[in-house]
């Protein structure tokens, strides 16, 4: 097996953009970093050379087909990687591939691992069935507790075999003071924001239930009260494709009168610099966030945020709430609601430069205190080490920077 330098293979459909594809990458750099070996089978991505600059090896494997037959024709071929590889552990963190994973990993008789990444709806036995191969693994990391929660619902999983381990923020990547000032002048030139309008980002990537729709509503009440200034909003993401629903928006913000205060520039790779750029962060989504990475993110850049109360971002925003000085790190809002997004909006907007920095401040000690890229880090190898018996855990060099 290779206890003291284990092949780690961690399997994704793509490694372009995402929560689950950056882990994914985050993860690999972590195998490498306590000495062991991680493969990532994919069909490639933008992330793929960052795994290949880490160390770590990308395998290009047909893991984003739902087709029942190239399933178990992946499984043959996966059963044959894990024999040439000397593969330990197998972790999946998606569906498809996951079945594919199952069954090589059962024939090899060799440990398997799931992150349950999002909260899958489930219309049906069929789908319910199809999304449970991601709880029929030997450890279930849940990216929050709402997660942990759905799964038990669910599938009655056993809690002993549920981890939960949050996303993690690099802490350093988003660091107010390792921004320079160029990187955001170049998207504030990138974006045609003048000087002096000031900047509510929306990033995520262009689908319904990410509630872009909901901004541009609330965004028009504020027009129409004479409260939205010279205030630009960017919705950061890829269309993914989705062309008709980013026309729906273009559509939309001119019948609301703001076709001038909005910016889509797909998807902005220096994510830090936004944050940094931004005034205010909204998540807007209208379907649960399993985790909403983010809400963090932002909140470790000091921006305010105000995200949606469904899913996961109460766990991870303290909201503000009238006469508490002090407390706080940001506002949640009910989905789908453009009158109370608006409201929001309007306060954060209307922050004082020192209201702010303190928000900021507080946003950052909370991420900080619990939501790391290296207790994500620590923690997952943890679980390998559980099912493996090695100390990957205790060997890697984030060990000593865990919170």
């Amino acid at each position: 097996m290779g206890r003291t330098r284990p092949t780690i293979l961690q399997i994704i459909p793509s490694l372009d953009t995402g929560g689950a594809e950056l882990s994914t990458a985050e993860i690999a750099e972590a195998i490498v970093d306590a000495g062991g070996r991680a493969l990532v089978a994919t069909e490639g991505g933008r992330l793929a050379d960052r795994i290949a600059k880490a160390g770590g090896e990308v395998i290009i494997f047909p893991a984003a087909s739902k087709n029942p037959f190239r399933v178990i024709a992946n499984a043959a071929t996966l059963k044959a990687m894990i024999e040439k590889e000397n593969v330990a552990l197998v972790h999946a963190r998606s569906r498809a591939p996951a079945w594919s994973a199952l069954i090589a990993s059962r024939c090899a008789r060799i440990p398997f691992v799931t992150t349950y990444h999002g909260a899958y709806a489930e219309a049906d036995r069929i789908k319910r069935f199809y999304n449970s191969v991601m709880a029929r693994s030997d450890r279930v990391i849940a990216n929050s507790g709402y997660t942990a929660s759905l799964i038990e619902a669910r599938y009655g999983t056993d809690k002993q075999r549920i981890r939960v381990i949050y996303r993690g923020v690099d802490i350093e990547r988003f660091r107010p003071d390792a921004i320079e000032a160029e990187r955001i002048e170049t998207l504030r030139r990138a974006w045609q924001i003048e000087p002096g309008q000031r900047i509510v980002l929306h990033p995520a990537r262009l689908t319904s239930w990410k509630g872009q729709h909901v901004l541009l509503d609330a965004s028009g009440l504020l027009a129409a009260s004479g409260k939205l200034g010279s205030i630009v909003i960017v919705f950061a993401g890829d269309d993914q494709g989705r062309k008709g629903y980013k026309n729906e928006l273009i559509a939309r913000a001119a019948s609301l009168g703001i076709a001038d205060h909005v910016r889509f520039p797909g998807h902005v790779s220096d994510i830090a610099a936004a944050f940094a750029a931004a005034h205010v962060a909204v998540v807007a989504s209208i379907e649960p966030e399993a985790f909403g990475r983010t809400a963090t993110e932002a909140q470790a850049l000091g921006c305010p945020v105000i995200a949606t109360a469904i899913g996961a971002p109460p766990e991870t925003v303290i909201p503000v709430r009238d006469g508490e000085n002090g407390l706080g790190t940001g506002w949640l809002v009910t989905p789908g609601d453009p009158v109370a997004l608006a409201e929001c909006l309007h306060r954060a907007l209307a922050l004082s430069e020192c209201e702010r920095i303190a928000l900021g401040a507080r946003a950052r000690a909370h991420v900080a205190a619990k939501f790391t890229l290296e207790a994500m880090k620590q923690a997952t190898l943890a679980v390998y080490d559980e099912l493996l018996g090695t100390r990957l855990a205790s060997l890697t060099k984030t060990g000593t920077h865990s919170n």
